[in-house]
């Protein structure tokens, strides 16, 4: 008799099962105990403790979109004064504790959907590239990512007369985006 075809009597029901509830209450204990990986809301996890002044510099573009650093930079600057107790300075040669530099490696739009009787794109992708570093003042990595990707999808116009430049609310969206995920990941790698 193979086992898929195999009928368990009364009795073989009633030895097993006692044998798979210690297994289950086992299972059942090693998952409270593990935690699941979640942390505790408003658990603050922070910096090495010599860290009270972080200086952020306007970020450096290689792209050609317009103003991008400054926009990045600016929502970094106001999710750090939003999130930490950290004093932020934008001068990264005075007495900062900590500096965070950061380089739009690339920037760029490509259209995403197309108006299948006109053939015109009606939204758009944009895409940026981010290399970041945190250094404390002896130049000590304390938080490096040499590679962050963002997108934002926005709508293109289909009204030339009314057209504006749709894609400045998009970088906005993924600045603040980004900032919010830069500084959790800094925050959460101590």
């Amino acid at each position: 008799m193979s086992f898929c075809s195999a009928r368990f009597s009364a009795t073989d029901r009633r030895t097993a099962t006692p044998r798979l509830v210690p297994i289950a209450v086992g299972l059942s204990l090693a998952l409270i105990l593990s935690g699941c990986g979640y942390h505790t809301a408003g658990k603050a996890v922070e910096l090495p403790q010599n860290v009270h002044t972080i200086a952020i510099p306007g970020f450096v573009s290689h792209s050609q979109t317009f103003r991008i650093e400054q926009l990045l930079t600016d929502a970094v600057v106001r999710e750090f004064d939003a999130r930490t107790q950290y004093h932020v300075v934008h001068d990264a040669h005075g007495d900062a504790d900590a500096v965070l530099k950061a380089t739009v490696l690339s920037a760029s739009a490509s259209p995403l959907a197309y108006d299948s009787q006109t053939g015109r794109a009606v939204s758009a992708l944009v895409t940026v590239s981010i290399q970041v570093s945190l250094t404390d003042r002896h130049g000590k990595v304390l938080f490096e990512n040499p590679s962050y990707l963002f997108h934002d999808q926005y709508e293109l116009s289909r009204d030339l007369t009314s057209f504006f430049q749709e894609d400045s609310p998009a970088i906005d969206r993924m600045s603040r985006d980004f900032a919010h995920t830069l500084v959790a990941n800094i925050l959460e790698a101590y």
